[in-house]
Protein backbone atom coordinates (compact mmCIF):
# COMPACT_ATOMS: atom_id res chain seq x y z
CA UNK A 1 0.00 0.00 0.00
CA UNK A 2 1.16 3.23 -1.05
CA UNK A 3 0.07 6.92 0.65
CA UNK A 4 0.69 10.17 -0.81
CA UNK A 5 1.05 13.06 1.56
CA UNK A 6 0.68 16.68 1.43
CA UNK A 7 3.47 18.46 2.74
CA UNK A 8 3.55 22.14 3.35
CA UNK A 9 6.81 22.43 4.91
CA UNK A 10 5.35 23.03 8.79
CA UNK A 11 4.40 21.05 11.77
CA UNK A 12 1.17 19.38 11.08
CA UNK A 13 2.01 18.34 7.55
CA UNK A 14 5.92 16.74 8.92
CA UNK A 15 3.90 15.01 11.64
CA UNK A 16 1.88 13.24 8.71
CA UNK A 17 5.25 12.41 6.74
CA UNK A 18 6.72 11.11 9.97
CA UNK A 19 3.16 9.14 10.93
CA UNK A 20 2.91 7.68 6.66
CA UNK A 21 6.53 6.90 7.01
CA UNK A 22 6.25 5.01 9.95
CA UNK A 23 3.11 3.09 8.74
CA UNK A 24 4.08 1.93 5.27
CA UNK A 25 8.38 2.44 5.28
CA UNK A 26 9.12 5.47 3.09
CA UNK A 27 9.30 3.79 0.06
CA UNK A 28 5.49 3.68 0.15
CA UNK A 29 5.16 7.08 0.82
CA UNK A 30 5.05 10.12 -2.14
CA UNK A 31 4.91 13.50 -0.34
CA UNK A 32 3.53 16.28 -2.62
CA UNK A 33 3.73 20.12 -1.94
CA UNK A 34 2.09 23.15 -3.82
CA UNK A 35 2.92 26.73 -4.52
CA UNK A 36 0.19 28.75 -4.65
CA UNK A 37 1.15 31.97 -4.08
CA UNK A 38 2.17 32.08 -0.40
CA UNK A 39 4.23 34.91 0.89
CA UNK A 40 6.09 32.33 3.36
CA UNK A 41 7.64 30.65 -0.03
CA UNK A 42 10.35 29.73 2.91
CA UNK A 43 7.98 26.81 3.70
CA UNK A 44 8.53 25.23 0.40
CA UNK A 45 12.19 25.16 0.78
CA UNK A 46 12.03 23.54 4.59
CA UNK A 47 9.34 20.76 2.79
CA UNK A 48 12.07 19.57 0.40
CA UNK A 49 14.97 19.52 3.24
CA UNK A 50 12.44 17.28 5.26
CA UNK A 51 11.83 15.11 1.96
CA UNK A 52 15.08 14.68 1.79
CA UNK A 53 15.67 13.79 5.60
CA UNK A 54 13.11 10.92 4.83
CA UNK A 55 15.04 9.92 1.02
CA UNK A 56 11.95 10.89 -1.10
CA UNK A 57 11.18 12.49 -4.06
CA UNK A 58 9.20 15.82 -3.63
CA UNK A 59 6.59 16.24 -5.89
CA UNK A 60 5.35 19.86 -6.96
CA UNK A 61 2.80 22.12 -8.30
CA UNK A 62 1.81 25.28 -8.98
CA UNK A 63 -0.94 26.89 -7.92
CA UNK A 64 -0.21 30.18 -8.11
CA UNK A 65 -3.40 30.93 -11.13
CA UNK A 66 -6.04 29.71 -9.41
CA UNK A 67 -5.66 32.29 -6.73
CA UNK A 68 -4.82 34.89 -8.87
CA UNK A 69 -7.82 37.12 -8.19
CA UNK A 70 -8.17 36.28 -4.37
CA UNK A 71 -7.08 39.25 -2.01
CA UNK A 72 -6.15 36.78 0.76
CA UNK A 73 -3.51 38.42 3.40
CA UNK A 74 -1.24 35.25 2.78
CA UNK A 75 -0.77 36.02 -0.89
CA UNK A 76 2.23 38.14 -2.70
CA UNK A 77 -0.60 39.64 -4.46
CA UNK A 78 -2.46 40.85 -1.25
CA UNK A 79 -1.88 44.05 0.36
CA UNK A 80 -3.56 43.09 3.47
CA UNK A 81 -1.21 42.98 6.74
CA UNK A 82 -1.59 39.41 7.78
CA UNK A 83 -3.17 39.50 11.58
CA UNK A 84 -0.56 39.50 14.37
CA UNK A 85 -3.65 37.83 16.90
CA UNK A 86 -4.72 34.64 18.08
CA UNK A 87 -7.56 33.11 15.87
CA UNK A 88 -10.14 33.80 18.34
CA UNK A 89 -9.51 37.37 18.27
CA UNK A 90 -9.46 37.85 14.63
CA UNK A 91 -12.54 35.67 14.69
CA UNK A 92 -14.56 38.60 16.28
CA UNK A 93 -13.43 40.56 13.96
CA UNK A 94 -14.90 38.79 10.87
CA UNK A 95 -18.27 38.32 12.80
CA UNK A 96 -17.34 34.20 12.58
CA UNK A 97 -16.26 34.20 9.04
CA UNK A 98 -13.52 32.89 7.82
CA UNK A 99 -10.36 34.72 8.52
CA UNK A 100 -8.31 36.79 6.10
CA UNK A 101 -5.22 34.23 6.03
CA UNK A 102 -8.00 31.71 4.75
CA UNK A 103 -7.15 30.87 1.22
CA UNK A 104 -10.28 30.31 -0.67
CA UNK A 105 -11.05 26.19 -1.02
CA UNK A 106 -7.17 25.86 -0.73
CA UNK A 107 -8.09 22.34 0.98
CA UNK A 108 -10.62 21.25 -1.66
CA UNK A 109 -8.37 21.88 -4.20
CA UNK A 110 -5.05 20.24 -2.57
CA UNK A 111 -7.04 17.59 -1.74
CA UNK A 112 -8.43 16.85 -5.39
CA UNK A 113 -5.38 17.43 -7.11
CA UNK A 114 -3.64 15.29 -4.47
CA UNK A 115 -6.39 12.30 -5.72
CA UNK A 116 -4.94 12.77 -9.33
CA UNK A 117 -1.53 12.69 -8.20
CA UNK A 118 -1.82 9.71 -5.68
CA UNK A 119 -3.92 7.89 -8.61
CA UNK A 120 -1.38 8.43 -10.96
CA UNK A 121 1.52 7.23 -9.06
CA UNK A 122 0.11 4.16 -7.49
CA UNK A 123 -1.16 5.22 -3.93
CA UNK A 124 -4.31 4.12 -2.33
CA UNK A 125 -4.55 6.45 0.51
CA UNK A 126 -3.55 10.33 0.71
CA UNK A 127 -2.68 12.44 4.02
CA UNK A 128 -3.80 15.59 5.49
CA UNK A 129 -2.84 17.62 8.45
CA UNK A 130 -5.66 19.49 9.26
CA UNK A 131 -6.28 19.81 12.87
CA UNK A 132 -9.23 20.97 15.36
CA UNK A 133 -6.61 23.90 16.32
CA UNK A 134 -7.01 24.82 12.70
CA UNK A 135 -10.36 24.58 12.16
CA UNK A 136 -10.86 26.87 15.11
CA UNK A 137 -14.57 27.38 14.43
CA UNK A 138 -15.25 28.60 11.51
CA UNK A 139 -11.67 30.56 11.24
CA UNK A 140 -10.54 27.63 8.37
CA UNK A 141 -13.71 25.55 7.84
CA UNK A 142 -11.85 24.00 5.06
CA UNK A 143 -10.01 22.08 8.23
CA UNK A 144 -13.12 20.64 10.16
CA UNK A 145 -14.27 16.90 10.80
CA UNK A 146 -17.34 17.62 8.26
CA UNK A 147 -15.43 19.40 5.27
CA UNK A 148 -12.79 16.73 5.36
CA UNK A 149 -16.22 13.67 5.67
CA UNK A 150 -17.49 15.32 2.64
CA UNK A 151 -14.11 15.26 0.98
CA UNK A 152 -13.22 12.07 1.31
CA UNK A 153 -16.43 10.09 0.46
CA UNK A 154 -16.31 13.03 -3.16
CA UNK A 155 -12.63 11.80 -3.84
CA UNK A 156 -13.99 8.00 -2.86
CA UNK A 157 -16.38 8.16 -5.20
CA UNK A 158 -14.71 9.63 -7.90
CA UNK A 159 -11.90 6.99 -7.82
CA UNK A 160 -14.44 4.06 -8.29
CA UNK A 161 -13.33 3.47 -4.59
CA UNK A 162 -9.42 2.96 -4.99
CA UNK A 163 -8.47 5.78 -2.93
CA UNK A 164 -9.27 7.17 0.52
CA UNK A 165 -8.06 10.20 2.70
CA UNK A 166 -6.86 10.30 6.10
CA UNK A 167 -6.61 13.35 7.97
CA UNK A 168 -5.22 11.53 10.98
CA UNK A 169 -5.31 14.46 13.52
CA UNK A 170 -8.44 16.67 12.97
CA UNK A 171 -10.00 15.75 15.97
CA UNK A 172 -6.94 16.68 17.88
CA UNK A 173 -4.70 19.76 19.34
CA UNK A 174 -1.55 21.07 17.91
CA UNK A 175 -0.28 20.23 21.06
CA UNK A 176 -1.47 16.59 20.42
CA UNK A 177 -0.22 16.45 16.68
CA UNK A 178 3.62 17.66 18.59
CA UNK A 179 3.21 15.23 20.86
CA UNK A 180 3.07 11.73 18.58
CA UNK A 181 5.63 13.99 16.13
CA UNK A 182 8.01 14.72 19.23
CA UNK A 183 7.36 9.99 19.66
CA UNK A 184 8.33 9.45 15.79
CA UNK A 185 11.24 11.58 15.74
CA UNK A 186 9.75 14.30 13.32
CA UNK A 187 12.39 16.97 12.13
CA UNK A 188 10.56 19.84 13.42
CA UNK A 189 14.00 21.78 13.14
CA UNK A 190 13.47 21.60 9.77
CA UNK A 191 9.78 23.30 9.77
CA UNK A 192 8.53 26.60 8.94
CA UNK A 193 5.12 27.66 10.22
CA UNK A 194 5.19 31.76 9.85
CA UNK A 195 3.01 33.41 7.46
CA UNK A 196 5.58 36.20 7.05
CA UNK A 197 7.91 35.54 4.29
CA UNK A 198 11.25 37.36 6.33
CA UNK A 199 14.26 36.18 7.38
CA UNK A 200 13.41 34.53 10.82
CA UNK A 201 9.92 33.98 12.25
CA UNK A 202 7.44 36.72 13.76
CA UNK A 203 6.85 35.03 16.36
CA UNK A 204 3.64 37.36 16.41
CA UNK A 205 1.22 36.09 13.63
CA UNK A 206 -1.38 32.75 14.77
CA UNK A 207 0.46 30.08 13.38
CA UNK A 208 3.76 31.36 14.91
CA UNK A 209 1.25 31.35 18.22
CA UNK A 210 -0.37 28.32 17.94
CA UNK A 211 3.45 26.73 17.25
CA UNK A 212 4.66 28.19 20.50
CA UNK A 213 2.17 26.89 22.49
CA UNK A 214 2.02 23.67 21.32
CA UNK A 215 5.48 22.87 22.40
CA UNK A 216 5.20 25.06 25.25
CA UNK A 217 2.27 22.59 26.53
CA UNK A 218 4.19 19.32 25.77
CA UNK A 219 6.80 21.01 28.00
CA UNK A 220 9.66 21.00 25.62
CA UNK A 221 10.95 23.93 23.64
CA UNK A 222 10.89 24.28 19.78
CA UNK A 223 13.51 22.05 18.24
CA UNK A 224 14.03 25.27 15.23
CA UNK A 225 14.74 27.61 18.09
CA UNK A 226 18.46 26.61 18.72
CA UNK A 227 18.87 27.14 14.51
CA UNK A 228 17.31 30.68 14.81
CA UNK A 229 19.70 31.58 17.49
CA UNK A 230 22.50 30.37 15.63
CA UNK A 231 21.31 32.34 12.62
CA UNK A 232 20.67 35.56 14.40
CA UNK A 233 23.35 35.43 17.39
CA UNK A 234 20.96 35.49 20.00
CA UNK A 235 21.56 34.37 23.13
Amino acid sequence: MKALVLLSGGVDSTTCLALAVDKYGSENVVPLSVYYGQKHTKELERARLIAQHYGLALRELDMRAIFAGSDCSLLEGSEKEIPKTGYAEQLKETDGKPVSTYVPFRNGLFLSAAASVALSNGCSVIYYGAHSDDAAGSAYPDCSEEFNEAMSRAINLGSGGQLSVEAPFVSLTKADVVKLGLSLGAPYELTWSCYEGGDKPCGKCGTCRDRARAFELNGVEDPATEYWRSRTNEK
